[in-house]
């Protein structure tokens, strides 16, 4: 097999490109005019600005971490007749529109920031295409269509403009991502819009989440915070990473148990790598106590980014908030320790100590600010209940629990 190679953008910037040799090794080299550009940023904290090429166990990473997972990733493979483990290949097919502000397209190709193209669906078609995500997740295959979205959950990224519902073509940027009810989760959408708004209501920046009922099955509605839509209707995209993809981790990776960053590694790359770390610390020290009280033990390092505007890096608003301890099906042990201990039930006072010497956080501080933020969601969530916002009976008695187990401790 020859040597194959694709061109790698940032916004409507070509930065490098990511070439696979004939025994099917992939590197990613930075453009020399990339380099001497006076606007040019990394691709990632794991790929800094360097001449040559970087080895392929540093390149995957990155890469690998804007392809969807698991099943859906092997379905998409099969679509296009490819091996589901060839990142290359399926980024040839689906690179086009990932998250962040990057691109991945066959050399000759430009991302479609100032000709982006559109075909408008209505409620009744993309009812049918909700549905039929299963078998063809992130409408692979379909004519123009070139998306990929990371993760293992069935969901479609739209462009949502005065209530209509626009389908992009040929990699042009998306505002929404919309995702179904699962069956075998039942009250999902629910259940993650509830964790959203609480989120946000309590204090917590957190990517805005709305329940659409434009079709006979409601989906869930989540703004993408890595694009802005301009004055003159385009939409600009804000370049992200993930935590695995900072910190230089293959998805497949991403629990702690497998080798994967736990919460110590995460406040340290916060702290390296943010523009003010200080504030974001203490965003991400709440979203630790949070995940906790709704029970969200799926809070992997995938499910934490950074966000890349221009020169500036701050943590991302918080996304992907699920309780989980909802369904008894799934794991009751948390992704990412706390201090030591990943039951949640088992935590202890010395737990959380230990956690806050993790954080970086002073013991006093950190005892007052678990204390506030656990009472906090506790009155936002009761408040919820009262607004009869739906998924709060579902997750209310976690949350009550949860905040009572902690307030049991006297930290």
């Amino acid at each position: 097999m020859a040597s194959r190679t694709l061109d790698v953008f940032l916004g409507s910037s070509l930065v490098g490109h990511l070439e696979q040799d004939a025994s099917g090794s992939v590197r990613f080299e930075y453009s020399p005019d990339w380099l001497k550009s006076s606007t040019a940023r990394p691709l990632s904290a794991s790929l800094p600005l360097q001449a040559g090429k970087f080895h392929r166990n540093k390149t995957r990473p990155f890469f690998a971490g804007v392809l969807p997972e698991d099943q859906i990733r092997r379905v998409i493979a099969r679509t296009f007749g490819v091996n589901e483990k060839n990142d290359f290949s399926l980024l040839e097919k689906i690179g086009a529109e990932c998250a962040g502000a990057v691109s991945v397209l066959p050399p000759g190709e430009h991302p479609a920031e100032d000709t982006p193209a559109y075909r408008e669906i209505n409620p009744g078609e993309l009812e049918q295409k909700l549905a039929t995500l299963p078998q063809h997740p992130l409408l692979a295959g379909e004519k123009g269509v070139r998306l990929s979205l990371a993760g293992a959950q069935g969901k479609l990224a739209l462009r949502i403009d005065s209530g209509r519902f626009l389908l992009p073509l040929e990699g042009s940027p998306s505002t929404h991502i919309l995702k179904p009810e699962n069956p075998r989760f039942p009250g999902l959408v629910e259940n993650e819009f509830f964790c959203m708004r609480l989120a946000a209501r309590a204090g917590l920046e957190a990517a805005r989440a709305e329940i659409n009922s434009a079709t006979s099955s409601r989906f869930l509605q989540v703004e993408r915070y890595d694009r802005r839509l301009l004055a003159n209707s385009r939409i600009e995209r804000i370049h992200q990473e993930d935590f695995c993809q900072a910190l230089g981790v293959a998805p497949e990776l991403k629990y702690e148990q497998e080798g994967g960053p736990g919460l110590k590694k995460c406040f340290e790359l916060v702290r390296t790598i943010c523009s003010v770390p200080g504030p974001d610390l203490l965003r991400l020290f709440d979203e630790v106590v949070f995940n906790v009280l709704i029970g969200n033990c799926d809070a992997h390092a995938k499910n934490f980014s950074l966000l890349r505007d221009g020169d500036s890096i701050r943590l991302a608003p918080f996304y992907d908030l699920v309780s989980t301890r909802a369904y008894p099906s799934l794991s009751r042990e948390m992704a990412m320790k706390i201090g030591g201990e990943r039951n949640p039930e088992k935590l202890g006072a010395k737990n959380w100590h230990a956690f806050y010497e993790q954080a970086g956080i002073a013991q006093a501080p950190a005892r007052r600010r678990t204390i506030a933020v656990c009472n906090r969601v506790l009155e936002t969530a009761e408040s919820l209940l009262l607004e009869d916002c739906p998924g709060a009976r579902m997750i209310l008695p976690i949350i009550r629990e949860g905040a009572a187990h902690i307030s049991s401790l006297r930290l």
